[in-house]
């Protein structure tokens, strides 16, 4: 385990991340920790398991019913580390659409911050941390939301990208998408 896995618990719950609603019955902080845990399962670095922790801690571009202020980002880099703060970041400010026009390409990696414009770029590895991060928060809550063809294409291209465990789980979770609300 994290040997900062309670502090980073303790700063969450501190924030009032348990009384926020998240996709259907889950609240915010389950699923976030549920996100880390899955990339742990996944078999994901440390830094990447701490950015799926904060994944959305300044909110998405899906996701506003809360953020934290991006005048605190110094207080959670100290807290999850450089890398990992970067990560998460970046899930939170990219434009989803200038992700998903990269999820064939072999870089540069740059995303458009949603919020100013203003250019994101990863290296290939942060960008492939970023396709599984945000792979791995979908298939956390699909079943949940029931926004089963919210991004679908994107999200089986995530999956393709990533092989392995990712394409297994994606293929396990979309396995249980009701009939209703699969493509024809």
């Amino acid at each position: 385990m994290d040997p900062n896995y309670r502090p980073m618990i303790d700063f969450l719950r501190g924030l009032g991340t348990e009384d926020v609603p998240h996709s259907g019955s889950k609240g915010f902080l389950a699923h976030l920790v549920g996100v880390s845990r899955d990339l742990e399962s996944w078999g994901c670095s440390q830094d990447l398991c701490r950015a799926g922790l904060f994944h959305s801690i300044y909110g998405t571009e899906l996701f506003r019913r809360w953020s934290l202020p991006l005048d605190r980002r110094d207080e959670v880099r100290a807290l999850i580390g450089e890398r990992a703060e970067r990560i998460a970041y970046a899930n939170c400010l990219m434009d989803r659409s200038t992700f998903d026009a990269l999820l064939e390409s072999d870089g540069p990696f740059r995303l458009r911050n949603r919020e100013t414009g203003a250019t994101i770029e990863l290296s290939r590895e942060d960008f492939d941390d970023l396709v599984t991060l945000h792979l791995c928060d979908w298939l956390e809550q699909v079943a949940r939301s029931g926004e089963w063809s919210y991004r679908r294409d994107a999200m089986r291209r995530m999956a393709d990208r990533l092989g392995g465990i990712a394409k297994e789980s994606y293929e396990r979770v979309y396995a249980g998408e009701p009939t209703a609300t699969q493509p024809a």
